[in-house]
């Protein structure tokens, strides 16, 4: 397998009054390509710490985070965002849409980025919409929408540029049961259809039920890393 994210060593800490909290504390992984991943542990223990560095929003304290074959500590503003710009995906929570966009703007949006002519836009985005079954919603704005379709929205927008990783931050915590149920299983669809990979920030016993790896954090520290048996993770989610 192609290994795309290596970990070494990564620690994360942050100035508190006169001392310091560490997030992350000597953190060793490696990710390879079309992984489907969840970094699981109660709230402090590092999840979207983590993630915000291999994401290249935010910089090591000490270690090496290799992304892509990018040292995310040695770039430039430029170049992160050019990382993120071309190479990743990130669905958050609170979805993040702009509410003055139609759906089709939205999703638009991370490839006007790149500046690809309209109509290589247009034949990506509806691809894009059709993957997650929101063709017909084309021409509305994310107040007419309900949170299940936002967040396929959210999907949409991250997978548009088809990028290598995907990063998602507690993406199911705002919908029901039965939506959390389509939004994984349009993203697992989406991961073995285009060979993504997808890394989550969860806590969400739904998530956890379709992950084929789980990493799971204590204190900064990763405590367990269980890779799900092929024949357990079909009958789970059958």
């Amino acid at each position: 397998m192609e290994t795309i994210i290596q970990i070494h060593q990564l620690s994360k800490r942050f100035p508190v009054g006169n001392g310091e909290f560490t997030a992350l504390n000597e953190v060793n992984l490696t990710f390879d390509k079309g992984e489907f991943t969840g970094l699981v542990g109660p709230s402090g223990s590092g999840k979207t710490t983590l993630l915000n560095i291999i994401g290249s929003l935010d910089a090591p304290s000490s270690g090496e985070v290799t992304v892509l074959g990018q040292s995310i500590a040695h770039l430039t503003h430029a170049q992160s965002a050019q990382l993120r710009n071309r190479h990743l995906g990130f669905i958050f929570q609170t979805y993040n849409l702009f509410p003055v966009y139609t759906v089709f703007e939205n999703v638009e949006f991370a490839l006007l980025l790149q500046h690809l002519p309209a109509a290589e836009r247009r034949k990506a985005v509806m691809e894009a919409l059709e993957w997650v079954g929101l063709t017909d919603k084309a021409q509305s704005r994310p107040a007419q929408l309900s949170g299940g379709e936002s967040q396929r929205v959210a999907i949409a927008r991250a997978m548009v540029k088809k990028p290598a990783i995907v990063l998602a931050d507690e993406p199911t915590a705002n919908l029901d049961s039965k939506n959390s149920h389509h939004i994984l299983q349009t993203m697992l669809r989406l991961n073995q259809e285009l060979q993504t990979t997808f890394l989550f920030a969860t806590h969400d016993e739904k998530v956890m039920s379709y992950l084929r790896r789980i990493i799971s954090l204590e204190d900064g520290r990763v405590v367990k890393d269980e890779r799900i048996a092929a024949h357990s993770f079909i009958k789970s989610n059958s």
